[in-house]
């Protein structure tokens, strides 16, 4: 088993390079498993995997659960929106309560940045942090770079902007975090009213420019505009018409460029917005790609979490 440091996975912040590549080297043969005629192995074999969802999710979700069956583990959903949380019950009690069943490991989604941790800090199994807030995700940001890392090879000084919606992003300072481990020179673009001021100080580039971003780089990640998370007193950009004119991915403006980057979406996707149809179904957007790998991603951070308990197989 490759050399893995972490008990959790709560964010790519803590991580080492060599467990990133761990993740990778995993990932790999998990990828090769996954597209062959029997698609399962026992390596999560009697373990029970709780897959905790306190926001609403399908993509993520359905990865890990498929994940999770591909490693043949006994798996336990649980939704907010079902749930004892509607009548008061707290995030530790219900996580008590569902370990008592004998769980042994959490996967948690939760709306409020910091939540893996906290919980983390409560109980005694592996948390796998599925997103918190506005904070991190880090197993999007673990994917992006494995896809990227299949096209590119070492990610030591490519290029990486990330386009779009940074400040509601739970996804951008995932994938700086991981990009910057990893050697990669990152940039992020869009109105100045979606980037934090703080993101200067992760040590990457700003700039408002669209056209000046896609001509720097050799990769082009774009995040959607998450209207949920904007509220509707202050808008942030005049209108959906506007913003793709000023910060939309379209085919004429990679016609544009005398190289075109690899385009990453991590869905979903506003078509006609953030990203052009066209643009999204090129030969050079990794897009689906992002998506195969993600349960490969996703079946070697259980398993190398699972080998820290001592209670995995080969």
């Amino acid at each position: 088993m490759a050399e893995f440091s972490q008990h959790h996975l709560l964010g790519i912040r803590g991580m080492k390079r060599s467990d990133v590549e761990a993740v990778f080297e995993t990932a790999r043969g998990f990828k090769d498993i996954i597209n062959r005629p029997i698609r399962k192995v026992p390596s999560l074999r009697d373990l029970t995997v709780a897959n905790l969802f306190f926001e609403n999710s399908t993509r993520t979700r359905l990865s890990f659960e498929l994940a999770e069956k591909r490693l043949s583990a006994d798996v336990v959903n649980f939704s907010a929106a079902s749930s004892s949380v509607k009548k008061g019950e707290t995030l530790a009690d219900t996580v008590r309560n569902i370990l008592a069943m004998k769980v042994d490991m959490v996967v948690m989604r939760h709306p409020h940045p910091g939540a893996a941790h906290y919980l983390a800090s409560k109980i005694d199994v592996p948390i796998v942090n599925a997103g918190d807030g506005t904070h991190e995700h880090p197993t999007q940001a673990l994917l992006d770079c494995f896809t990227l890392t299949e096209r590119l090879g070492s990610l030591e000084g490519k290029k990486v902007c990330i386009f779009g919606d940074i400040r509601h992003s739970r996804v951008a300072l995932s994938n700086v975090r991981c990009l910057k481990l990893l050697g990669a020179e990152v940039m992020v673009c869009g109105p100045v009213t979606l980037i934090p001021k703080h993101f200067e100080s992760l040590g990457v580039k700003v700039e408002y420019d669209m056209d000046v971003a896609l001509a720097w780089c050799d990769v082009a990640n774009v995040l959607r505009i998450q209207l949920e998370r904007q509220g509707a007193e202050v808008p942030f950009f005049p209108s959906l018409e506007e913003y793709h004119r000023r910060y939309g991915l379209t085919e004429e403006r990679l016609d544009a460029l005398e190289s075109k980057p690899i385009i990453l979406h991590p869905g979903p996707m506003n078509r006609g917005v953030e990203i052009d149809s066209a643009v999204a179904d090129r030969d050079d957007a990794v897009i689906l790609e992002q998506v195969e790998n993600g349960v490969a991603v996703r079946m070697a951070v259980l398993y190398l979490l699972a080998g820290r308990l001592g209670g995995s197989e080969d």
